[in-house]
């Protein structure tokens, strides 16, 4: 009896969260489709962090939130700031001087030993780095919002689904066969 009730919750949080799952990638891969970018959620972006250019204190595979600013001139000295280059990729990389009152700034990542060649026009800046980083989320993120991921990751949480509507469909036909055959017939 316990063996059953531990069964039947085991399987409701993994439905839950299976749940959650699918509502998640589906918000993920349905917002950044409609606005053709990443999701900004109260002035916040997440990032996937794929290069070790901010090691140790940024690991490869992580997540950081991003504050975005109506202000990109507003930064200074040792911010970590993400912004895009010239090929349009995010870089996350530490402010070392601040150029023209803010209208440039010279970064470098933390594990390189120097300054990235391009100082960052304060108009390609997407946002501060809040300092919360989620280690090896990034590659799942990463996975997730990439078409084959966001393709298995929508259909293995359907199938399970489909599957244990089959599975709880049998238990209540069974269920309904058993109380047919107690009940004597007139």
């Amino acid at each position: 009896m316990i063996g059953k009730k531990l069964l039947k919750m085991a399987s409701n949080l993994i439905t839950a969260m299976l749940f959650i799952l699918l509502l998640f990638t589906s918000f993920l891969v349905v917002f950044s489709k409609i606005t053709g970018n990443e999701a900004d959620v109260f002035g916040y972006q997440i990032k996937t962090v794929l290069s070790g250019s901010m090691e140790p204190g940024i690991p490869v595979g992580s997540i950081i939130f991003v504050k975005t600013s109506d202000d990109p001139t507003e930064f200074q000295q040792n911010d970590i700031i993400t912004f895009w280059t010239e090929e349009q990729i995010p870089v996350t990389h530490r402010i070392i001087e601040v150029e023209n009152g803010g209208e440039q700034y010279v970064t470098k990542g933390d594990a390189n030993d120097r300054a990235d060649i391009h100082p960052v026009l304060s108009q390609d800046v997407i946002g501060k780095h809040t300092g919360f980083t989620v280690p090896y989320v990034g590659y799942v993120l990463n996975f997730a919002t990439s078409p084959k991921g966001a393709a298995i990751l929508l259909i293995v949480p359907g199938l399970f689904f489909v599957i244990r509507s089959f599975y709880i469909m049998w238990g209540v036909a069974q269920h309904i066969a058993r109380i047919k055959n107690e009940v004597p017939s007139d």
